[in-house]
């Protein structure tokens, strides 16, 4: 049993994918050719955003609006610890300190009332400035942005949006990487809607940031590729990527009721035995991943085996919070409350979660971890 199955996905789009390819051979525009700016028009339209800029991976994609922000030195930026390093380290690339925020364990995104308080002890203590908020849509499942926004808003803070693994999400029919002043999203393979390599694109309603982003994008480029008038980076997304994303694109909503479809499956049958995952009313995740909290460590290591036994695949999404990473030793972690994090590092594991999954394989899933118990 596959945890992802890219290559049943690959069989439906193989041709038109091909078809691309020897196009772009044969134009030989492998660096910004016309497929890059395509995908860019319709991932703003699909998401509902004056714009889109793809660039190199996630990571890029987080870290160009800091760059683009001038955040940096003494300031601070608010994340939740319960997430993948990336989220915090362009954080601490670009000079700033990251404030680590606990989750909710309904939701496994940042608790927006910790956040506040984290937000109030920064600026009492008056060594940091606060400048951003860096919200991550953990899972599939986008955050509380609504709330977010009002918390950014009292305290004049940037949002940007880490939909890392979010999109497709709703809120109320809002698409995430639409609810940040700017966003971010990653096309590792893995994710939702990936490529077959790194990439990611950012977006935002705002011309001044969009220039900026461009200009950081390539190598902090001024009127051509000559001149450079700022800091940046080689942070482009190649031609071939583009293309797979256009065509992931055109099944990509099919792909998503799917997910939900499986989801829901997953949910009626686990709900009386774990604590399956919450989407309350308005929300709808893209199922980057499908987690389960077990009762104990010792539970989950017992459950993973059985599965193990099945051939069944699990992963551990993430063993380590990240104010317990060794590179954060000397940034201070006790702004707020962070125990739930270190509660869950301790008992989630994620289970096959793909748009392609057969019913049977499903129920073998459910069948083997009710075994398990």
């Amino acid at each position: 049993m596959q945890f992802i199955d890219l290559k049943t996905q690959y069989g439906l789009i193989e041709n038109r994918v091909k078809k691309r390819f020897d196009d772009i051979m044969k134009n030989a525009r492998f660096v910004m050719g016309k497929e890059v700016v395509e995908l860019e028009e319709m991932l703003a339209e699909y998401v509902g955003v004056k714009y889109c800029i793809t660039c190199s991976s996630g990571t890029d994609a987080l870290l160009i609006p800091l760059m683009a922000y001038g955040i940096g030195k003494n300031d601070a930026v608010f994340v939740p610890t319960f997430t993948f390093y990336a989220s915090a380290e362009i954080i601490a690339t670009v000079g700033a300190t990251p404030i680590f925020i606990d989750v909710k364990k309904e939701t496994f995104n940042i608790d927006v009332d910790k956040l506040e308080t984290a937000i109030k002890a920064v600026q009492d203590e008056g060594k940091l400035q606060p400048k951003a908020i860096i919200p991550v849509d953990l899972f599939g499942l986008p955050a509380e942005h609504d709330r977010i926004r009002e918390i950014a808003q009292k305290y004049n803070l940037i949002v940007l949006e880490d939909g890392a693994q979010g999109f497709g999400g709703t809120i109320n029919g809002r698409k995430s990487c639409g609810f940040g002043d700017v966003s971010a999203t990653s096309f590792f393979p893995a994710k939702p809607l990936g490529c077959y390599g790194d990439g990611g694109a950012i977006f935002t309603n705002d011309d001044t940031l969009m220039d900026l982003m461009k200009s950081i994008r390539i190598h902090g480029q001024g009127i051509d590729r000559y001149e450079n008038v700022r800091l940046g980076i080689n942070g482009r997304l190649d031609t071939l990527q583009a293309a797979v994303l256009l065509e992931k694109l055109g099944i990509f909503d099919s792909e998503l009721e799917n997910r939900n479809k499986i989801a829901e499956f997953y949910n009626r049958g686990l709900k009386d035995d774990f604590t399956t995952p919450n989407v309350e009313e308005g929300y709808m995740s893209s199922w980057a991943q499908y987690t389960l909290i077990a009762d104990d460590n010792a539970q989950r290591d017992k459950i993973m085996q059985h599965l193990k036994s099945r051939d069944i695949p699990t992963m551990i999404y993430y063993p380590i919070p990240l104010h317990r990473q060794k590179v954060f030793s000397n940034v201070r972690s006790d702004y707020s409350d962070l125990s739930i994090s270190e509660n869950l590092v301790e008992r989630v594991f994620s289970i096959p979660m793909h748009p392609y999954m057969k019913e049977e394989d499903v129920a073998a899933v459910i069948a083997a971890l009710k075994e398990s118990r």
